[in-house]
């Protein structure tokens, strides 16, 4: 790579962002949860947006009486995840051409996901694990997304800085994690909660990101 590519490098959140999984992620905590005897609600599915694992077995665990702990119900939704993953993803519009784009320009392009390994590797299998320099999942660093260690340590492996970076996201909880690694931040999807955001750039779907896009953001030019 050139040390004058610009930006550095792309780090891509996996679920909501690359690839249409926010369906098969609450499928999964509905099937957990109501396997616990505590069915979830619509104000679940929303506070359950963009958490890790972790996070959400927390909060899995805080209205179950009684049952499994915290490690146990990890395993649960991440095997549960898993299934549905298996059964096929699809690559969210857009995708496919900002990699390739990427690719043509040699800007390394990172994958920096709260789901686990075994979720990622799948995903990578579909969206085409060669279009990515590196991928970053839970326990990959010592903490998970909203922290910023997921994304300081795609840019550490990468050899670059992360203000150099720009991070696409679709969750306050990823946005949260690119922020306060220091990455310029593109937010995908519905717009409502990037509004409560200063300083992140909110675009419809992948199709409206392009190069000149991500050379402004990262050189902090007026949009």
């Amino acid at each position: 790579m050139s040390s004058r590519a610009c930006p550095a490098a792309v780090l891509f959140d996996m679920d909501g962002t690359l690839v249409d999984t926010e369906d098969l992620w609450w499928d999964a905590c509905v099937e957990v949860a109501r396997g616990l005897g505590s069915p979830l609600g619509a104000a679940d599915r929303e506070t359950l947006f963009g958490l890790s694992i972790e996070d959400a077995a927390a909060h899995v665990v805080s209205r179950v009486d009684g049952g499994p702990g915290q490690r146990a119900v990890e395993t649960m939704l991440t095997d549960a995840f898993t299934a549905r993953i298996r059964s096929g993803v699809t690559t969210l519009p857009g995708a496919v051409a900002l990699l390739e784009a990427l690719r043509a320009a040699d800007i390394p392009a990172g994958l920096v996901s709260a789901s686990p390994r075994p979720v990622v590797d799948l995903v990578l299998e579909a969206v085409g694990g060669h279009r990515f320099r590196l991928s970053v999942a839970a326990g990959d660093s010592a903490r998970n997304k909203p922290a910023p260690d997921p994304y300081l340590a795609a840019a550490a492996r990468l050899g670059v800085d992360p203000a150099a970076c720009v991070a696409i996201e679709d969750s306050p909880t990823g946005v949260a994690s690119a922020r306060s690694a220091g990455c310029a931040v593109i937010a995908v999807g519905p717009s409502g909660w990037v509004n409560r955001m200063s300083g992140v750039t909110a675009v419809p779907t992948l199709e409206s990101v392009d190069l000149p896009l991500l050379r402004r953001l990262v050189s902090r030019a007026p949009l």
